[in-house]
């Protein structure tokens, strides 16, 4: 088991580049299926995510590989099975999303119940009303999935929520149906768009991405192309609110400022100084910051991958915040954590009452799920003392390289195996 040690109390400075998002590519990598001929993927981020996504499509019979330099390599021309691993499935749950381009492509499709971090209800209903909407049948037996269809029929479809999984995968089933299909309340975020955009690269129709209506025009085939996955914006945010938290001077570089405005706006609230550009996001505080009230929203509200985040910082708040969780009802786990290192949070409903401390103290914690694994780092950062952080897979599924990046701005940070005879675990006791 890995361990990341950090000891708090140096202000980030310099700059970090964002890597490419997670939540994109695995979008595109489900699409990828759909087209005849090789994909290639350039900005691909090593993560385990990632991995596990190459290790599925290999497990079906498509040919893909990830290079060092970030390029995937996907060749779809064959698939060998409709029968997705177990063992994989259950790792993450955006393999799931590779249900719809099976059935769109050979007419059925067997995958399992997916699995992934524990952060509240994010069933599959939407999935499968979208596939049953577009002509299929399914059945769901001992922990499977099962579609079938002759052929996929375009459709009128109303999500209930502006989900992004559901978006993206009935997008994906719909660019192979027969005629014309239009998503109501359809999720707005920018990984939607990248989506479109690939799709359409693809010899796809797709039209109104990044609105709540989106309508897809079905086609015969589509082919394998090239495409540029857009930047992380969660990675990014987390490192703006990293330097924010501990007083640092830190430029975010190759990201799109556009796609975390709510975060900038919320760290402007809290009265630290953010500029942006082209494509940077230049981050500056010093003191503690102000307290502010948040909710997590759908796109283009506050995004609640970055709730966690945000909580660390405000811990250190000179008053009372109120962060309100309106999306997964179980993200506040990492509150226990963070009050075991000083911080004076209490739940009310889904919302966390925080009352800033002056600094909180290093202590033994593990991560539930990823982003409150960026939570717990970023409270290490500003703890006094080394902090011990335990469930590192957890963050090793959507950050890249995240102790380098972090080394590099002058954090004292590093990740171990347990057991490891090293500075950090002697300090740890």
């Amino acid at each position: 088991m890995k361990k990341i040690f950090v000891t708090g109390g140096q202000p980030l400075q310099g700059s970090v580049r964002t890597s490419g998002s997670k939540n994109a590519s695995l979008a595109l990598l489900p699409a990828a299926l759909l087209g005849y001929g090789e994909t290639v993927l350039e900005n691909v981020p090593h993560i385990g995510d990632i991995h596990t996504m190459e290790l599925l499509l290999n497990a079906i019979g498509v040919r893909a590989r990830l290079l060092p330099d970030g390029r995937m390599f996907v060749d779809a021309s064959r698939i060998e099975t409709h029968m997705a691993p177990y063992e994989l499935v259950k790792r993450m749950r955006a393999s799931f999303c590779i249900a719809g381009p099976l059935l769109a492509r050979l007419g059925r499709a067997r995958v399992p119940l997916p699995g992934g971090c524990d952060i509240g209800t994010r069933a599959v209903d939407y999935h499968i009303k979208g596939m049953e909407a577009l002509g299929a049948e399914v059945r769901i037996e001992h922990g499977y999935v099962e579609a079938h269809a002759k052929g996929l029929k375009g459709a009128d479809i109303l999500l209930d929520s502006p989900s992004v999984g559901a978006t993206c995968h009935i997008l994906t089933m719909a660019c192979l149906a027969e005629g014309k299909t239009v998503i109501q309340n359809a999720a707005e975020e920018p990984e939607v768009i990248d989506l479109a955009n690939y799709v359409n690269a693809m010899g796809g129709v797709v039209r109104g991405a990044g609105t709540s209506v989106i309508e897809i025009e079905g086609v015969k085939s589509l082919r394998g192309t090239s495409h540029r996955v857009i930047p992380d914006r969660m990675e990014a945010g987390s490192f703006m609110i990293a330097a924010a938290a501990t007083g640092g001077d830190v430029c975010v570089t190759d990201c799109i400022p556009d796609h975390v405005t709510a975060v900038i706006l919320k760290l402007r609230d809290a009265g630290v100084d953010v500029e942006i550009g082209p494509d940077w996001i230049h981050v500056a505080s010093a003191g503690r910051p102000r307290p502010i009230t948040a909710k997590t929203l759908p796109y283009p509200g506050f995004p609640t991958d970055m709730q966690q985040p945000l909580t660390s910082f405000l811990t250190i708040a000179s008053g009372t915040s109120v962060v309100t969780e309106t999306i997964y009802e179980r993200r506040f786990k990492h509150i226990d954590e963070l009050c075991q290192m000083g911080a004076d949070i209490k739940l009310e409903g889904q919302s966390a009452i925080i009352t800033g401390v002056d600094r909180l103290t290093a202590a033994r914690v593990t991560a539930s799920d990823l982003r409150a694994g960026a939570a717990l780092i970023i409270a290490g950062l500003m703890a006094r003392g080394t902090t011990e952080i335990g469930g590192v897979e957890h963050i090793e599924r959507g950050y890249e390289n995240i102790t380098a990046k972090l080394s590099a701005l002058g954090a004292t940070i590093g990740c171990f195996e347990e057991g490891e005879d090293t500075a950090y675990a002697r300090a740890c006791g």
